[in-house]
């Protein structure tokens, strides 16, 4: 199985275009690598691929990676898009797909409906674009020899939809993580996940690789940042330093943390962080990072 990190921040990317805060300004300067929006792409057999989450920077992430560059005037290896929830940085990518090419797009039935409420999504035109439903822990196919298993994690809906109340914690078709089988390989994909229960532990246990929430280091950094009013728990993502202690005592072959906020200090390969989340056996996604288990 080969995975390869298109983007590996959160929403906004990095440097996020209002942003001037530490990380964004250097990234701006070249001092630490910018990121675009997260997203992966998968493949069992290295020629035909699978995209999960189609993030607002797709069309620069595929032109960046030369596997699922264009194989013809019209042919291309991407296989199928995958999304993980109805996030804006995770579907609007999909507009910038639209240009006549065929593949099938993947999602639970709650955020198929979401899909279905944007008229713009239209484009994608049903004929080329198969719109396959899926319900949790129901296996497919995205590509010869990849087979994915959705499954619920806490989460919240997205912003877009948010009320007076908002839950973070809902356990449905709302969030999901994706298990990744190719020969004989086993891969989590949970880019967004506000708590760790202990079934999702169990399921976690023993997985070749696992590409985490890796959104917020600390829960109250956007506020303490001035970035923001929000804690990491009430975006719906838990915080870096919760997720090492909770993972700590599992095998896991490789960890890897992606959808980093750019006020995570994670973003600076220099920072005391990166350097204590390394020491304590993760790895850090950057745009491009490929992973072959």
């Amino acid at each position: 199985m080969r995975i390869i990190v298109l983007g590996a921040a959160a929403g906004g990317g990095l440097p996020q275009w209002n942003c001037g805060c530490v990380n964004c300004d250097a990234a701006r300067a070249g001092r630490i690598p910018a990121l675009t929006q997260s997203s992966v792409a998968v493949s069992a057999n290295g020629l035909d691929w699978a995209v999960l989450n189609a993030s607002p920077d797709i069309r620069v992430q595929l032109a960046a990676t030369p596997a699922l560059h264009p194989t013809g005037p019209r042919q291309m290896p991407l296989r199928s898009v995958l999304v993980t929830n109805g996030d804006i940085d995770h579907v609007a990518g999909l507009l910038t797909l639209r240009e006549s090419q065929p593949f099938d797009l993947f999602a639970t039935p709650t955020i198929h409906q979401v899909l279905a409420e944007n008229p713009m999504l239209g484009a994608l035109r049903p004929d080329l674009v198969a719109r396959r439903t899926i319900a949790l822990d129901q296996t497919v196919t995205l590509a010869p020899g990849l087979e994915a298993t959705l499954f619920a994690v806490p989460g919240k809906v997205p912003l877009y939809q948010e009320g007076e109340v908002v839950e973070t914690g809902l356990v449905g078709e709302t969030t999901v993580g994706v298990e990744l089988r190719a020969n004989g390989r086993r891969a989590l994909y949970i880019p967004g996940c506000a708590d760790m229960p202990d079934w999702l532990s169990a399921r976690i246990e023993g997985a070749h690789a696992l590409f985490f929430d890796g959104t917020l280091w600390d829960n109250d950094e956007m506020i303490r940042m001035g970035l923001g009013t929000k804690t990491g728990h009430r975006m719906g993502h838990m915080p870096v330093t919760q997720t090492m202690g909770a993972l700590a005592p599992l095998t896991i072959g490789q960890r890897v943390f992606v959808h980093m906020n750019n006020s995570n200090p994670l973003t600076d390969p220099a920072s005391p962080q990166t350097a204590e989340a390394i020491a304590q056996g993760w790895r850090i996604a950057r745009d491009g990072m490929e992973i072959s288990l």
